[in-house]
């Protein structure tokens, strides 16, 4: 069973790139591995199977990623760039 997720990118005033992520989505494993990338990277990449901090394993051919007006969690996970890192966008607020 996989652990889907979405990595949602701000690229204009109201519009977020979501990329999907096929498996391994979890948190323990998404924001170490996310660590070694930068939104760009994620971006250029498209849709992906899986983030590890070694390499993107990437579909191909990608699909493009959906643009949506905010941040919108419609998997398991939800992970945004935040003041210089990755951060879990689903995890409750402390």
């Amino acid at each position: 069973m996989s652990t889907r997720a979405q990595i949602a990118i701000q690229i204009g005033p109201e519009e977020w790139a979501h990329v999907y992520i096929h498996y391994d989505g979890y948190p323990a494993h998404m924001l170490p591995a996310l660590s070694a990338w930068t939104p760009e990277d994620i971006l250029a990449a498209r849709e992906i199977r899986q983030v590890r901090a070694d390499t993107l394993d990437c579909f191909d051919p990608p699909r493009a990623p959906r643009i949506l007006p905010r941040p919108t969690c419609e998997l398991s996970h939800l992970y945004i760039w935040q003041d210089g890192g990755w951060v879990d966008a689903t995890a409750p607020a402390e």
